[in-house]
């Protein structure tokens, strides 16, 4: 059995988690990741019958939760995944702006990023973002990235429940499973992603988000 969170937005315009036990298919196959992703859909209809639900990452079946993984979106040419980890300031000083122009996977997967110490947080587009920004300056990225490159957005009106296989809370803070839950939210509160600075958005984040 596994326990994953899923996203979701509440009638009082606040993104939620909710923590579902489900049945958990190992492997690194995509086979396995599907089932295991219908074994916590399955469980999320159990407590919520009807909901839309929609994965969002490499390994859904969805065409619309494919684009929408951070693997595959684009802002100014590059990655989302390599500006998240090329934009990371370590306390030692290091950062590794080199890693925009990698791959997704090599970006991630960089031995120096779980090297060089105690993350402080991140620099991007010459604007600091403090640690305690963690997760609010991955979801700012990821809905530029969203705005530019995609036009299929209004979809997800159909989904109310929104999931990430990959994401394991006790490992990471960052899933493009409520960066699209804050998207659904702006659409439902703008009908659009609005240009926001870095102190809007952190107003917005502190009054919307919950976890």
């Amino acid at each position: 059995m596994a326990n994953r969170p899923a996203f979701c937005c509440t009638a009082d315009q606040k993104i939620i988690r909710e923590n579902f036990e489900f049945t958990w298919f190992s492997g690194f196959a995509v086979s396995q990741k599907q089932k295991s992703i219908a074994s916590l859909h399955q469980e999320i209809l159990r407590m919520h019958p009807n909901a839309g639900i929609l994965e969002i990452s490499t390994k859904s079946e969805s065409e619309l939760g494919k684009k929408l993984s951070a693997f595959g979106l684009k802002y100014q040419g590059h990655f989302l995944e390599c500006i998240y980890q090329s934009a990371k300031v370590f306390a030692s000083g290091a950062s590794y702006p080199e890693l925009l122009s990698c791959t997704p996977k090599e970006a991630k997967r960089d031995s120096r990023l779980r090297n060089s110490g105690k993350l402080t947080g991140f620099l991007w587009n010459g604007t600091f973002w403090g640690i305690e920004t963690r997760s609010a300056f991955y979801d700012f990225v990821y809905l530029k990235a969203v705005k530019e490159s995609l036009e299929e957005i209004h979809e997800i009106w159909n989904y109310q429940y929104f999931t990430d296989i990959e994401f394991n809370p006790a490992k990471s803070r960052n899933t493009q499973a409520r960066s699209v839950a804050i998207l659904k939210l702006l659409l439902e509160l703008f009908q659009e992603i609005p240009d926001f600075s870095k102190e809007k958005f952190l107003e917005f984040y502190d009054r919307h988000v919950i976890n």
